[in-house]
């Protein structure tokens, strides 16, 4: 099950924390950077993609370190529509330029903007990944991170196109 389809899971369940209105504050504040960037929604979308794959590199290296308990820590302190230069420190230190650079290899955008984007970007994409916490079992798994973090391992897991995806589908 792909990552747009768990996110529909979790706001078809009760038990689990997505809501169409978490979910529109997350795309209002990504058209609003947008704007703010005075970018289009392309450029966008593949800033979104490559901070995307270097948080689920970031998550699951976490992961690895520290179990499934520490990257929920990290997404429940960080997750939000407001910068927060803290989220990118929590998951990549003191390596925000190399963050940068990488995206910015990876995506065309100028490095400057990648620089200014990261604190917007990443507790946006947090937020999304909460989505998936459990309302009645706070401990309990969370799909949509283990969907992002692809558990299965076949590597298809995109947070710009899920979101998207959930953005055309909840906007009808």
């Amino acid at each position: 099950m792909g990552l747009f389809d768990q996110i529909l899971n979790a706001v078809n369940d009760p038990n689990l924390q997505a809501n169409a209105g978490q979910l529109a504050n997350i795309f209002n504040s990504v058209q609003q950077l947008q704007n703010n960037q005075g970018t289009d929604s392309s450029t966008m979308q593949t800033a979104l993609s490559g901070v995307g794959s270097l948080v689920r590199s970031a998550l699951q290296e976490k992961r690895a370190e520290g179990g499934n308990q520490l990257v929920e820590g990290i997404i429940n302190q960080f997750a939000g529509t407001s910068p927060n230069p803290s989220a990118v420190n929590a998951l990549f230190g003191s390596q925000w330029e190399s963050v940068a650079d990488v995206v910015s290899q990876r995506t065309g955008i100028d490095r400057n903007t990648i620089l200014q984007l990261l604190p917007m970007l990443v507790p946006l994409v947090l937020n999304f990944l909460q989505a998936g916490n459990n309302t009645q079992n706070p401990q309990g798994e969370n799909p949509v991170v283990n969907n992002f973090l692809d558990a299965d391992g076949d590597g298809d897991v995109d947070i710009a196109d899920a979101m998207q995806m959930a953005g055309r589908y909840f906007s009808r």
